[in-house]
């Protein structure tokens, strides 16, 4: 009877915690990595074990912006229909992202199309925890990839009401 209610427990414990959320699934900024101004707010969120990203408002531009320096279609993008038809905000840009063997908050192996010029990187996130340090409030770092060659962004945690309100 112990050793069933000890299973009974263990199973409780393991399916709590893959019930929980992964640290950057919620709201985000990202930040211009010259400039240091914020330059949209986002949605990074969870699909059948896949992560996506969605932006949810830019700032200084018109929200109806269209993404017209896209091409017609990207392998994979998530969305049927003409991208550079589509609107910047709204659209979801991060996407078949998988869990990486490292764990929570790793995620690699899907794609990231940047609005602004329609060019497709390959794309890693990892959570970095606020440490007071270095991190001094819970970020992002968004790695897009061409082959080897990389370059990182560093995103905040946000609100849905930040994320979703630049003008």
């Amino acid at each position: 009877m112990k050793k069933f209610l000890m299973l009974c427990g263990a199973l409780v414990v393991i399916g709590a915690a893959s019930l929980a959320a992964d640290p950057v699934e919620g709201y985000w900024l990202s930040v211009d990595d010259k400039s240091g101004k914020v330059n949209a707010g986002w949605e990074i969120y969870l699909v059948d074990g896949k992560l996506f990203g969605k932006i949810l408002s830019i700032a200084d531009f018109d929200q109806a912006e269209k993404a017209s320096a896209c091409t017609g279609k990207y392998p994979g993008f998530p969305a049927a229909g003409t991208v550079s038809e589509m609107t910047v905000v709204g659209t979801t840009w991060i996407f078949g992202l998988s869990l990486d063997r490292a764990g929570a908050g790793n995620w690699n192996g899907g794609n990231i199309i940047d609005p602004n010029d329609g060019k497709m990187y390959g794309c890693k996130i990892t959570y970095r925890r606020a440490d007071g340090k270095k991190y001094a409030r819970d970020t992002l770092e968004v790695r897009g990839t061409i082959g080897p060659f990389g370059r990182s962004q560093y995103w905040r945690k946000s609100t849905l009401e930040e994320a979703g309100g630049l003008r």
